[in-house]
């Protein structure tokens, strides 16, 4: 199993971004875990988590209990960082390191020593990388209806347009875009590159083009990663 979880976040779904979009997502979502089974173990997750593992749930799943549901999903995820050390900031509106003022932070940063390894979330293909912008050295993977993004890694871009290549010779990464990878694969190391006070990995999640809390997915993982053991 790859990148079992030692700590939480505090959860929000409140913390999603769009409000219209929350509540028509939230009541599509109601509708399909009321067609799981209710066990004890899956009633006491709340609801925060059950829209997470529903969100994956595959359409056809035949009737199975709380156990088996969340290892068949969870166990093939990773987490997305080495040598974790803390969570630094949440999803959601926070105070502005730079400007002190109040923005949205659109994903979840996760702290560990520079130069520290980022593993790939979920198996998927590179959708693009990039080197400039408050991101800094970043990618993107797309995961069927779901895209992840890393951001202020180490190393630079070369290249341009299609032929973009992010390269970390340090580190024996070299990424481009339209590359497959396996969930759990090193695709960067935690850096300080764009804007940002101290090495992290920005992660941010999105499914079908809308933000997400990742602390939700987080909760999830924990969750079907213990139920497997």
């Amino acid at each position: 199993m790859i990148g079992r979880l030692r700590t939480l976040p505090r959860l929000s779904f409140a913390a999603l971004l769009k409000p219209r979009w929350v509540k028509t997502t939230a009541s599509s979502l109601t509708k399909r875990i009321k067609t799981l089974p209710r066990p004890q173990a899956l009633l006491g997750l709340g609801l925060s988590t059950a829209i997470a593992v529903a969100v994956f749930m595959p359409r056809a799943t035949p009737p199975a209990s709380a156990q088996q549901l969340t290892a068949a999903l969870w166990t093939r995820a990773s987490f997305p960082v080495e040598n974790f050390q803390t969570y630094t900031s949440p999803f959601g509106y926070r105070s502005d390191p730079y400007s002190g003022s109040s923005r949205f932070h659109y994903g979840l940063d996760l702290a560990a020593p520079n130069g520290s390894y980022i593993r790939n979330w979920w198996a998927g293909e590179v959708l693009w990388v990039e080197g400039d912008g408050a991101c800094g050295t970043s990618i993107a993977i797309k995961s069927g209806e779901w895209t992840h993004i890393y951001c202020h890694m180490q190393g630079h871009v070369e290249g341009s347009g299609q032929g973009k290549t992010m390269v970390d010779r340090d580190g024996g990464i070299q990424l481009r875009a339209g590359q497959s990878l396996p969930a759990g694969a090193r695709i960067g190391r935690v850096g300080m590159t764009g804007r940002t006070t101290g090495p992290h990995l920005h992660w941010g999640l999105k499914y079908q083009d809308n933000w997400v809390d990742p602390a939700l997915v987080l909760q999830a993982m924990y969750v079907g990663q213990q139920a497997a053991l």
